[in-house]
């Protein structure tokens, strides 16, 4: 069985780790986290992409270097995590239940009122590293509307199997599917 597949991104090269997510199913396991070189090249040529924002929002935890890296980029003075649990700190809370196809089980994702005050009326666009079933979108759309912003772009650095057909996404590059013994499926 291949057990690598060979990603090519922002003028970048990994070999990604192909993992079960069933018996038949297999994704490239894709980590921006600890992995600086990489989270600024995505950052820079999603930015060269991006529609004019007031703010940044991603979902804890794996776009956050991501949704770091192009905030620091661009200039900006803050952007806003979609937290999965909700913190002390926290002036109180929108939640949304998620199902994402990395996470086993049902999570949710909560944005602080405090934040979502700010973020009221404002153009929001949505980052994170992978869309692949759509679901954990889903979920910051949820909070998104709740709290009363735009959303003017949701963007990507992969979009995993069928999302690439997304018309309503921005992303850099396709990341295929895997059959048991690592061939691409469709």
């Amino acid at each position: 069985m291949k057990r690598y597949y060979k990603l090519h991104v922002a003028g970048v090269e990994r070999d990604l780790t192909l993992c079960p997510i069933t018996e038949d199913l297999y994704i490239a396991g894709f980590l921006l986290t600890g992995d600086a070189s990489l989270s600024e090249a995505c950052a820079r040529e999603l930015l060269k992409k991006a529609p004019e924002y007031d703010y940044i929002l991603t979902a804890e935890a794996k776009g956050i270097p991501l949704a770091h890296e192009m905030a620091r980029q661009n200039g900006d003075a803050k952007y806003i995590i979609a937290r999965k649990k909700a913190k002390a700190y926290m002036s109180g809370v929108f939640e949304v239940d998620v199902t994402s196809i990395t996470t086993k089980g049902e999570q949710k994702l909560y944005l602080d009122t405090a934040e979502a005050d700010m973020m009221k009326g404002k153009r929001i666009l949505i980052v994170d590293d992978v869309v692949s079933t759509g679901e954990s979108l889903l979920a910051l759309e949820h909070l998104v509307n709740q709290a009363g912003c735009n959303i003017i772009g949701k963007m990507f650095v992969l979009a995993e199997g069928s999302a690439a057909d997304r018309e309503d996404i921005i992303y850099l590059e396709r990341l295929p599917l895997f059959d048991r013994e690592g061939n691409i499926l469709g």
